[in-house]
């Protein structure tokens, strides 16, 4: 927060003393603007801007588009993290983030080691196994359900399931 101020009050104080030296020296600087820019010794008004400096326009707009599409091509590929410039290789959350491997919460600020890596890949095995076991389950639930087949979970002995005819409000409030 400190640096900020310094630099800020570092451009304003050589904004000044451009502007000051503009001033000094208006009718050169002046002079100078104008022959660049090719408004001054040419056959016509501004036919000198516009076959010089003035065509150049439209290659600013074109060097414009590819720095943009440059700068969200970085920003689609950099760390997530508000403020990092580096190029997040890591997700995280699922996915929905993409880190690097400073601010990477399983890194905790350090480059990956061979250890880290196989613990991560374990546990992604893991998860993944467990995930399709799951899977496995709630389908042949599903085709036992279709085949007519009762799910033995589902039934509760001594126990009469009557229906809520009530409506929400009155099972909530009860």
């Amino acid at each position: 927060m400190k640096w900020r101020g310094i630099l800020i009050a570092g451009l304003v104080c050589a904004a000044v003393a451009g502007f000051a030296i503009w001033l000094q020296h208006a009718q050169l600087v002046g002079h100078w603007l104008q022959v660049h820019t090719g408004t001054v010794n040419e056959p016509g008004p501004y036919y000198g801007f516009w076959s010089g400096f003035g065509s150049d326009l439209a290659e600013f707009s074109i060097l414009g588009a590819v720095g943009t599409a440059v700068y969200q091509l970085v920003k689609k590929y950099n760390c997530h993290e508000p403020g990092c410039w580096r190029i997040g290789n890591h997700p995280a959350a699922g996915g929905q983030f993409l880190l690097c491997y400073r601010h990477h919460p399983d890194y905790r600020g350090k480059r990956p080691t061979h250890e880290v890596i196989e613990r991560l890949h374990r546990q992604h095995l893991e998860n993944e196994a467990a995930m399709h076991g799951k899977l496995e389950e709630i389908h042949e639930r599903l085709a036992a359900d279709r085949a007519g087949v009762p799910d033995k979970r589902a039934e509760v002995p001594d126990q009469e399931v009557e229906p809520n005819r009530a409506g929400p409000n009155r099972a909530a409030s009860r």
